[in-house]
């Protein structure tokens, strides 16, 4: 991913409401605000052992949405290293070249590693309504999640599969979410998301695949940087239905949308069998893999990306990544989790950012509308006067 390095000094062509650019007149890092999740899962391992790199100052500006009575337990039961953590009221009161933390649960909320319970559900929750709201009002530039349940963090306020389906009723503004998996060589985005197996087939539309073909074309170019992104399609069928052998949709609805998509100067191509397309290493020669359902597209997708996986959620205004990895009860306050996934959800939220405001500056309209008064210079004419008087 290509974007602009130099200084930008004249932003008089850009929107002042526009979410991305309320942060660059004053050169400040980027913001990155990062929820705690689950708090009895890895979430805050993941977190510290990440932000405990130095560099890491160096690139942005890190804000934890949790407790730092948490963060210190955590700390003492790992035995990490200890680094300075700032205790902050608000996001707008973090300073570059340290790590933040805003305070949004009580210090008597119970933490009991590796286990599901419904304290922990909610102390997720007001993390995550904390740091949207920021993000919303600009306060932070991009969002990471770290991992929640998604069982103990339903309530009345939280009525959702997953992060994705929140946030686009959140912060889409009419706009429709897509998940994106990613690392440096593959991208996968899905159609459906989290479905029962049963209700997939009827959730599997023409419609429904243009729309995720649209979001994915145009988040390629302008949140990945690819002019004219590749995309192929997965068919729901085994072998692709076999000419409908095994199934019509793929000849019923799947060839009909990427033949819309490509009225559309989408560059799409398929549909092709999932076990073909990754077993065979086809889909290195594609930009971007538009899977029909969850486990289709993540399953080899966290095969090949092993620890460099992240989720990011395209289609929006705002930014948000997450590491491709669930709570890990089974290891959480052991020690054992790695921080790769987490790293690289930042690095990638950092990318994002700053590829769009690259996109928006190149794009942008470089002239300005100038009025001149020509003062006595003014000539106004006269209708009412024949062209012939004297």
């Amino acid at each position: 991913m290509k974007f602009y390095q130099g200084n930008i000094n004249s932003f008089d062509s850009f929107s002042s409401d526009n979410h991305i650019f309320k942060s660059m007149k004053d050169n400040k890092k980027i913001r990155v605000g990062i929820t705690h999740g689950d708090i009895n899962g890895i979430g805050y391992e993941v977190i510290l052992k990440a932000l405990e790199d130095s560099r890491m100052l160096e690139l942005c500006t890190p804000i934890i949405y949790g407790s730092a009575k948490i963060a210190n337990y955590y700390r003492k039961q790992l035995e990490l290293p200890q680094f300075a953590i700032n205790q902050v009221a608000k996001a707008s009161e973090a300073r570059d070249g340290a790590c933040s933390i805003i305070n949004v649960v009580g210090e008597d909320t119970l933490i009991e590693p590796g286990k599901a319970t419904a304290t922990a559900g909610k102390a997720a929750f007001i993390a995550l309504e904390q740091a949207v709201a920021d993000l919303r009002n600009g306060y932070i530039d991009a969002l990471v999640t770290a991992p929640i349940n998604k069982d103990t963090i339903q309530s009345d306020t939280f009525n959702f599969p997953g992060h994705t389906e929140y946030l686009e009723a959140s912060l889409g503004d009419g706009d429709k979410a897509l998940m994106i998996l990613c690392n440096e060589n593959v991208r996968v985005a899905l159609v459906t998301t989290h479905l029962p197996i049963a209700q997939i087939p009827s959730a599997i539309t023409k419609e429904a695949i243009v729309e995720k073909l649209e979001i994915f074309n145009n988040s390629l170019k302008n949140d990945f940087g690819i002019n004219y992104p590749r995309i192929a399609v997965l068919s729901l069928n085994p072998h692709a239905g076999e000419n409908g052998l095994l199934g019509k949709e793929e000849q019923e609805i799947i060839s009909p949308a990427l033949v819309e998509g490509r009225d559309k100067n989408i560059q799409c191509y398929g549909p092709y069998a999932a076990d073909g397309l990754f077993g065979s290493g086809l889909y290195s020669k594609f930009d971007g893999i538009l899977a029909m359902y969850h486990d289709q597209g993540l399953a080899p997708f966290k095969t090949l990306a092993m620890e460099s996986g992240v989720n990011f959620t395209a289609g929006l205004q705002f930014v948000r990544t997450s590491p491709d990895h669930g709570t890990g009860y089974d290891i959480a306050g052991k020690g054992l989790a790695s921080e790769s996934s987490l790293r690289q959800a930042i690095y990638h939220a950092i990318d994002v950012v700053r590829c769009r405001r690259n996109e928006a500056y190149i794009h942008r309209n470089p002239l300005r509308k100038q009025y001149f008064d020509k003062g006595k210079d003014n000539v106004v004419l006269d209708l009412t006067k024949d062209e012939h008087e004297d």
